[in-house]
């Protein structure tokens, strides 16, 4: 449901919350991640990324309002660094409860669409070798 305050699989209080995530994820068959830019430190998106691009090859990140830049800047960490590539970008506007019941609020949605790199293996390969040793 639009607007529905979001509740993620990853729970601050769940001692592994990105194994868990990307267990609930593979389960649902749902490659959607919705970026906060106040719950988790972008790394975090990151790395959930990573995940779910070995799991789905491709990788939905959404955000509302003010976490847009924080969604912006997982991608391109994510990019710059050969692991994804960009497939599609979305813009909307959603309407969500604002802070008096009866008056919704509009907010811009960016939702980036990304896709495994041709290096994405390598580089994953190359980084389990690095925590190996």
């Amino acid at each position: 449901k639009e607007g529905a305050p979001f509740h993620h699989p990853t729970d601050e209080r769940e001692p592994n919350a990105m194994a868990l995530a990307n267990d609930e994820a593979a389960k649902a068959g749902s490659n959607r991640i919705q970026v906060s830019n106040t719950k988790k430190p972008l790394f975090f998106y990151v790395n959930l990324s990573k995940k779910f691009l070995q799991a789905h090859d491709e990788v939905e990140l959404s955000a509302l309002g003010m976490a847009i830049s924080s969604v912006v800047t997982v991608a391109e960490i994510l990019k710059n660094q050969g692991y994804a590539v960009e497939k599609k970008i979305e813009t909307s506007t959603v309407e969500v409860d604002g802070e008096m019941k009866n008056k919704p609020k509009q907010k811009a949605k960016l939702v980036i669409i990304l896709g495994k790199s041709d290096k994405f293996d390598e580089l994953m390969a190359a980084k389990d070798e690095e925590t190996t040793k």
